[in-house]
């Protein structure tokens, strides 16, 4: 039997109306501001031609204040699933020339079936937001299509990969559903995100303010910490994406999409040998130590305008994906702060969550003092980095380069926290801390009693440092794995890495632990 013609003229002529969404002016006006149309960003994400959309007719079914009879295609949300790189993905993009992207239930249906397929199938899901927020018109219906959302991002949460692009606005409650996601990704133009932007905050608090001091991307990058990956368009945002996807497993039951070459090189590198600084008061670049270690030099860095003293990241060493947690020495010592702790806390999570091998590197002085950092409650963010590690269950592989003092020796992943295997550099130092503090406690009345107190003080240093601090120290007592040349490094963590990818272990039951918030 042959489609009738008047059958197939009606369904292309609703097909033509669904992709003309708010209009062909509309998207034009888009690419002058460098934007990318909704249907343009999932076509750009996914392998030609096999997106598939899901709820193209879908329409509102709202009355009030002139919306009865007003067509509003696909209800201003594109959704439907493709392949990213052979990967079965689900993604919807919100489409702000209809109705300016607004949310309101039938909107939020379409996004919370796509996510629960998403949840069914056990595919990642990939947001584009680019909203007016709450469609007003609608009500209360629109409040409780942004709570389906929510609670569906949440059953989502450890069981697949939720990725956001903020590309537009996302105001008001509409910023709580990337907040729920995995990461965030945000271009420097065009997009913004608050809960509540600069007039209304004036009007509450009388404080002036711009839209760049409390929703743009770069104050959310560096200040706030909410935005992950800087993007300097909806093209480069969504590159990021693809290179995320390609170090995350599909669901929480999969693992990564490791590299398992069976032709394991385990050459040494003399060239880590020249990276070690001359004087033990000079920073590390510790960058340059992980892309020697890491395949090919690539580390895809997150978070990385956020709590600089500390560096994670995405990699594959020896094939093997991994998450990486370092301290940045030449960013305040290396230190760890309030931000540092939630920053590396949150990724090291994520790891667990999808069964990413962890990789830390250690050189850190302690956790930084200061009256600030007490009152801003020091204590508990720095108890979630203990929590975090000392909860994963995932492969810990532990290297320490230099210093590891105090407390931030522990929150550092230690055997003590679960480590599999702890390495140490013959430059590494472990004691409760540092040298120099340490002497001014146990030998200040023998310094106080010396003409020259500096240089005895430096001689009581060196001898705690040889003695107490060495590494050899704490191999001797087994707590830590081996002493290691820089150089033997990354065949080191290869060959750990794959010895313990096979790892199972078994915790008491329970709902889950009560994490330090």
């Amino acid at each position: 039997m042959t489609l009738p013609p008047k059958l197939a003229q009606l369904l292309e002529e609703r097909r033509a109306a669904i992709l003309l969404a708010g209009g062909a002016d509309k998207l034009e006006q888009r690419h002058k501001k460098g934007q990318l149309g909704a249907r343009e960003r999932l076509d750009t994400l996914f392998q030609q031609g096999t997106f598939q959309e899901f709820g193209a007719h879908v329409t509102h079914d709202a009355h009030a204040f002139g919306m009865e009879g007003k067509t509003l295609p696909s209800d201003g949300v594109v959704t439907g699933t493709g392949f990213v790189d052979g990967q079965h993905v689900a993604a919807f993009s919100q489409d702000f020339t209809v109705c300016a992207g607004t949310l309101g239930k039938a909107h939020a249906n379409k996004i919370v079936r796509l996510m629960n397929f998403a949840l069914a199938q056990g595919i990642p899901l990939v947001a584009f937001k680019d909203s007016g927020g709450a469609r007003i018109q609608e009500g209360v219906e629109a409040l409780s299509g942004y709570g389906e959302v929510f609670y569906a991002n949440v059953l989502l949460s450890g069981v697949v990969p939720q990725i956001a692009a903020v590309l537009g606005p996302c105001a008001g409650g509409a910023a709580y559903s990337p907040a729920l996601m995995d990461f965030i990704v945000m271009t420097r133009r065009n997009a913004q995100m608050f809960i509540t932007g600069p007039e209304v905050i004036k009007a509450v608090t009388g404080h002036e303010t711009t839209m760049d001091e409390v929703g743009g991307a770069e104050m959310h990058a560096a200040v706030s910490g909410n935005v992950h990956f800087l993007a300097e368009d909806d093209a480069h945002a969504i590159a990021i994406i693809r290179s995320l996807l390609s170090y995350l497993p599909a669901n929480n039951t999969e693992d990564p999409p490791h590299r398992l070459d069976p032709g394991l090189d385990l050459s040494h590198d003399d060239a880590i040998d020249a990276l070690i600084p001359d004087q033990a008061n000079e920073p590390l670049d510790m960058p340059a130590v992980i892309r020697r270690i890491v395949d090919d030099g690539e580390l895809l860095e997150v978070h990385a305008s956020f709590a600089r003293n500390v560096i994670v990241g995405l990699a594959r060493i020896g094939g093997v994906v991994v998450g990486i947690v370092a301290n940045q020495p030449q960013v305040m010592a290396g230190a760890l702060d309030i931000n540092a702790s939630d920053k590396a806390s949150r990724f090291i999570r994520f790891c667990n969550a999808f069964n990413i091998p962890l990789v830390t590197f250690v050189d850190v002085p302690g956790f930084l003092p200061g009256v600030e950092q007490e009152r801003g409650a020091i204590i508990r963010h720095g108890a979630k980095l203990l929590f975090a590690y000392a909860s994963c269950t995932v492969p810990k592989i532990t290297l320490v380069l230099r210093k590891a003092y105090g407390g931030s020796y522990l929150a550092m992943c230690s055997q003590e926290m679960g480590a599999d295997m702890v390495f140490a550099w013959p430059t590494a130092e472990i004691a409760v801390m540092g040298a120099d503090a340490a002497v001014k406690l146990l030998y200040r009345r023998e310094i106080e009693q010396t003409e020259d107190r500096a240089e005895k003080a430096a001689e009581y240093a060196a001898a705690y440092r040889a003695e107490f601090a060495s590494p050899y120290a704490s191999a001797a007592r087994g707590y830590i794995t081996d002493v290691i040349q820089p150089s033997e490094t990354r065949a080191a963590l290869r060959l750990a890495l794959r010895k313990t990818l096979a790892k199972r272990e078994r915790r008491p039951a329970k709902k889950h632990g009560n994490i330090p918030l």
